[in-house]
C-alpha cells in the first residue's frame, strides 16, 4: 500500500511540475491587489472617480474574458451573469476602501425635496466604475464603426481605442471633478 501511495505521489508531483495546466481564476487576492492600488492612487492625489474608472474597466474586461472561457453553457445568459458577478465582485469589496462623495444639486421644477428639486449624494468611485465599464463596453462598437468608416482596420485598433477612451476620460475627470 505504501508503494502505491508513493508511486501516486511521484506521478502527481511530476505531472504538476512538468505539465502545468492553465489556471483561469478571479480570486480575492486580485481584488485586494486592485483595492490596494486604488487606495495608493487615491492617496497620492489621483481623483477617486479616475480610480473607479480604471478599476471598472478592468473588472468588466476580466468578467467578459472569464465568462467566455467557460465552454459549456448551463443556463441562458450565462456569459452576462458571470461577467456581471465578476464585475460586482471586484467593484463592491473595494468600495469601502476608496470613499469620496460629492453633492449633485438638481433644480428643475417644484419645491425643494421633490424628485426634480433636490440634492443627491454621488459616490465618485462607483460613478467612475460604471463609466469605465461603459467605455469598455462601447469600445468594440466604436472600433467597428471606425473600420467601416475608413474601410480598414489598423493593428491593435481595439486596444488603442479602449486605452485612448480611458486615458482621455481619466484626464478630463482628473482635472474637472
Amino acid at each position: 500500500m505504501k508503494n502505491i501511495a508513493k508511486a501516486l505521489l511521484v506521478f502527481l508531483s511530476t505531472n504538476l511540475l512538468f505539465w502545468p495546466g492553465t489556471v483561469l481564476a478571479h480570486c480575492p487576492l486580485c481584488t485586494a491587489g486592485a483595492g490596494v492600488l486604488a487606495v495608493i492612487a487615491a492617496s497620492v492625489g489621483i481623483s477617486t472617480i479616475v480610480v473607479g474608472l480604471f478599476i471598472g474597466a478592468f473588472s468588466l474586461a476580466l468578467g467578459i474574458w472569464l465568462s467566455r472561457s467557460i465552454i459549456k453553457k448551463y443556463i441562458k445568459y450565462q456569459d452576462t451573469i458571470v461577467a456581471t458577478a465578476i464585475f460586482l465582485g471586484t467593484i463592491l469589496p473595494i468600495m469601502p476602501l476608496v470613499r469620496e462623495y460629492r453633492p449633485l444639486y438638481v433644480s428643475l421644477v417644484g419645491e425643494y425635496g421633490t424628485l426634480l428639486h433636490n440634492t443627491y449624494v454621488l459616490n465618485l468611485y462607483l460613478l467612475g466604475a460604471v463609466l469605465g465599464a461603459f467605455l469598455l463596453f462601447i469600445s468594440p462598437y466604436l472600433s467597428k464603426y471606425l473600420s467601416k468608416l475608413f474601410g480598414k482596420k489598423i493593428p491593435f485598433q481595439n486596444m488603442i481605442i479602449t486605452f485612448s477612451l480611458l486615458i482621455i476620460f481619466g484626464l478630463v475627470l482628473q482635472f474637472t471633478v
